[in-house]
């Protein structure tokens, strides 16, 4: 894997692979040892670029990262990414967007992941409570302060993604210079709106789940078992067989891997690939649990898809297409509180 891609306007260059780190720890893969072997391994394959989140199996992810980063010697040589804005505590302010929780939190995530800056800090996901010029503010005295270097958004609709570019000129504060979307070939809802606005305003795309959260490992196919995972637990909405997005998903698999064979192509190649040969991505986030699911998803870097195999993947998942709208990562408020649809009788 030699080639680099810049995110953003930045200059920063980073692997088309971004190793996500979400299972390291108690969500995933329970050994440091066993994460620091796979991280290791990684950083060889030639990815510079790491992935995490506060959030992460309660901070353990982060912590894993930094064991292993510190064991190699390597931080130098990595782009290290992380995230806030999920809750950490019991308290009402130890989660979201606010001032007081952003400098609490990063003092918490360079402790853990054992550096005195973070590359990437990103807002995991929009807080209606907290106004996004408070948000930059914030982000913008951290840069300042050299605790970060950039700031990016994951997860956010493109009217929240414009209004920062708006906030962030009104006021002279640093802005997004990447957002970290969902994005796979059964989920391509960003096509439509994310994307366009991505490039619109030089940003780069780290793209989370281009396997959708397992559906294009090849593990869930037409008649065989569906396996059993900590995430299908917490995350019924997007794998229970009951409903009928996931069933579309089945389907569109099931074309989807009949096209990867004819390629000569594993369906893991075929989705790595189809995220990376859109001209707003910069990296698409791999987030394996074993050393066998890291190996089987580095080749991917390499494979380049003709139009002819994208013309079909079209035809099998239309563009602006996401299957289950439960695999958008993120609902605003005004869909999941009936109150702010329905003016006061």
């Amino acid at each position: 894997m030699t080639e680099h891609r810049v995110l953003g306007r930045t200059g920063l260059k980073v692997s088309p692979l971004c190793l996500g780190a979400m299972m390291f720890g108690a969500w995933g893969e329970p050994s440091v040892e066993e994460s620091t072997r796979i991280i290791g391994r990684a950083l060889d394959a030639g990815i510079n670029f790491i992935d995490t989140a506060d959030v992460y199996s309660g901070g353990q992810s982060e912590e894993f990262v930094g064991h292993a980063l510190a064991k190699s010697g390597r931080r130098d040589e990595v782009v290290l990414a992380t995230k806030v804005h999920g809750v950490m505590g019991e308290g009402p302010n130890q989660r979201g967007n606010s001032r007081r929780w952003i400098f609490q939190a990063v003092e918490n995530s360079l402790r853990r992941l054992g550096t005195d800056w973070i590359d990437l800090y990103q807002i995991h996901r929009p807080d209606p409570d907290t106004h996004i010029e408070e948000t930059l503010g914030a982000l913008t005295d951290l840069v300042r302060q050299g605790k970060i270097r950039y700031l990016g958004s994951s997860t956010f609709p493109a009217h929240q993604l414009v209004e920062s570019h708006w906030a962030a000129d009104r006021r002279g504060l640093e802005r997004f210079v990447c957002e970290q979307p969902p994005y796979s070939l059964l989920v391509r809802g960003v096509e439509a709106d994310v994307l366009p606005v991505v490039q619109s305003y030089g940003m780069g795309a780290i793209v989370w789940s281009p396997l959708a959260g397992g559906w294009l490992t090849g593990a869930y196919r037409e008649g065989a078992e569906p396996p059993r995972s900590r995430r299908a637990d917490r995350l019924p909405e997007r794998y229970d067989l009951s409903l009928p997005g996931n069933r579309r998903k089945l389907e569109a698999v099931e074309a989807l891997a009949i096209l990867a064979e004819e390629a000569g192509l594993t369906l893991i190649q075929l989705a790595l690939a189809f995220t990376l040969r859109h001209p707003a991505v910069t990296s698409a986030i791999i987030g394996p649990r074993t050393m066998e699911h890291l190996v089987s998803q580095l080749a991917a870097a390499d494979v380049k898809l003709t139009d002819d195999v994208l013309d079909r993947i079209d035809e099998i998942v239309p563009p602006g297409v996401t299957l289950n709208e439960g695999d958008r990562g993120w609902r605003p408020p005004a869909l999941t509180d009936p109150r702010l649809r329905r003016r006061p009788a």
